[in-house]
């Protein structure tokens, strides 16, 4: 018998042999699936029906990757998604051909000037200069990999110039003073991973003149490794801030205060996508993360949905009072509104008593979370361009704007989303899931399960290992610093020497009729209706 003939025996057999190895597998499935009693399919269409479910799991990176257009993903479009990647790996936020916005659905317009400012007439910070690494795009074939070469580049930081910084809690012993308007928004460690909050924090570090919000799971040594400027964030968890018996500890807050990166606290009553406590899984919760929450490991974390320190405005303008005067720090709020009167109120009783807080932060029902109910991120308070408008206009009619800074968060993550913001009352913008974007999200919506595939939501080493430090740290970088280039490209184009001086004139609406309504006539409404 010849090589040949020996080859094909051995041949046959091994087909033979994989056939019958696929046909057990096949006859195993189809009495297991005739006998089981959860899913009709699979009962009606043994082993065929397991394609349906194999098709619905990978149904999401199907619309992702091919079947939504480039403005149909939610909660960020493909073309959001890829804009803010853009200025994060390659420091440059230019497209070509033209707009793929509708222009024919409604909408907020910048108003252009017709002698818009020369870049030298930019009243900006020149002298500081931020140094990063971005990528220079050679070659962008269509079946193998791009070709990318990655230098160093320096910059302007593109932060304010010292007459325009923005004072937070003028009248305290540690005012915190801010020259860029864009920060990071809440961000817990636990709900990211620590190569994560590494990165953002190293990242916001290089790029100068913004903060970071711990988010309500306490600061880590991660956040503080970056030496970027924190808000402390104080949820109804107290986490960070409580004793071993779950009550608010004034002398951990006095520990938290002394760390010199700590520049603010912020109370949480309530956040966009979940107006209520936060929730952590178990299996995120690690010995470190207990340690530095002061809760049991692997065990899930529900917080309430409000402190037990207080229970209307006036109480918690109390305890607001304590904690600046226990601290010497800025104290502001974070809140969700649901319509005109909260707003109303909350000005009010400001004017009435004196107290309050140093800043606002409003939190639009468009923002994210690692963890919440459809109902409650579906439905519950007002989007940030509604809500904005109430809040800033309940606190001019009582004569207390003066008193507070307003910080806007909501899916503001462009420029010109920014300025529109600005306009409508905000003096700064928190960013969250951009921020994500920049150190490895891909959107793949599974930030609850610990199961994020590039190890930027999840405490799994394993996953984290895909997250390297050292290169995502500077797309944080390039991505803030080249946003703050774009908001003074607006102000320039708006005939503004600043982005801090957008006002209400600076912007317009435009209807689905192409009627031009000017933002000073809603605003005007919005008071009517709300008085």
């Amino acid at each position: 018998m010849n090589l040949a003939n020996v080859l094909t025996i051995i041949g046959f057999v091994f087909l033979a042999v994989i056939f019958l190895i696929c046909l057990v597998i096949v006859i195993y499935l189809y009495i297991v699936d005739r006998t089981q009693k959860q899913h009709p399919i699979l009962r009606n269409y043994p082993v065929i029906g397991r394609v349906r479910y194999f098709l619905e799991q990978i149904g999401p990176e199907l619309r992702q990757y091919f079947f939504n257009n480039n403005n149909e993903g939610k909660p960020f479009s493909r073309n959001d998604y890829q804009h803010i990647v853009k200025k994060a790996k390659y420091k440059r936020d230019v497209i070509g051909f033209g707009s793929q916005r509708d222009f024919e659905e409604q909408g907020f317009y910048i108003r252009n000037s017709m002698f818009p400012k020369l870049t030298e007439e930019l009243k900006m910070d020149q002298n500081t200069k931020v140094t990063t690494n971005r990528y220079l795009l050679l070659k962008d074939p269509l079946f193998t990999q791009k070709k990318e070469e990655l230098e160093k580049h320096e910059s302007s930081a593109y932060l304010l110039n010292d007459d325009d910084a923005i004072v937070i809690g003028k009248d305290t012993k540690y005012p915190f003073i801010v020259k860029g308007q864009i920060g990071m928004s809440a961000m817990s460690y636990g709900s990211l991973g620590d190569r994560a909050i590494t990165a953002l924090s190293e990242g916001l570090g290089i790029a100068k003149g913004t903060w970071m919000n711990s988010g309500e799971g306490g600061i880590s040594d991660y956040h503080l490794k970056g030496g970027v400027d924190l808000i402390m964030q104080i949820g109804p968890g107290l986490f960070g801030v409580r004793d071993k018996q779950g009550n608010f500890s004034w002398e951990a807050l006095l520990e938290k205060s002394k760390i010199p990166q700590v520049k603010a606290f912020e109370i949480k009553l309530a956040q966009g996508a979940k107006t209520r406590g936060g929730h952590i899984d178990g299996e995120k919760v690690t010995e470190e993360i207990a340690r530095i929450r002061m809760v049991e490991p692997f065990k899930s974390i529900d917080s309430p949905n409000r402190f037990r320190e207080f229970s209307d405005l006036p109480s918690l303008f109390d305890f607001i009072e304590r904690i600046r005067d226990h601290t010497g720090k800025p104290v502001g709020m974070k809140v969700v509104i649901g319509s005109h009167h909260e707003a109303d109120e909350l000005a009010r009783i400001m004017k009435e008593t004196g107290k309050g807080p140093d800043f606002i932060t409003v939190d639009g029902g468009e923002g994210g979370t690692g963890a919440s109910y459809q109902e409650l991120a579906d439905s519950v308070g007002l989007p940030i361009k509604s809500a904005l408008p109430l809040v800033n206009n309940a606190l001019i009619k009582y004569g207390v704007r003066d008193r507070v800074k307003i910080i806007a968060s909501g899916k503001l993550f462009s420029p010109d989303r920014i300025a529109i913001a600005l306009a409508m009352g905000a003096d700064l913008i928190n960013i969250a899931r951009g921020f994500m974007i920049t150190v490895g999200c891909i959107q793949a919506l599974k930030c609850e399960s610990n199961a994020c595939p590039v190890g930027v939501a999840t405490t799994d080493p394993e996953l984290q290992n895909a997250l390297v430090i050292d290169e995502k740290k500077y797309r944080t970088a390039n991505y803030l610093i080249t946003m703050r280039k774009g908001l003074f490209r607006l102000a320039a184009a708006a005939g503004l020497d600043s982005p801090v001086h957008f006002k209400r004139e600076h912007i317009v609406y435009k209807d689905e009729k192409g009627e031009v309504w000017p933002l000073e006539d809603l605003y005007q409404t919005i008071v009517y209706k709300g008085s």
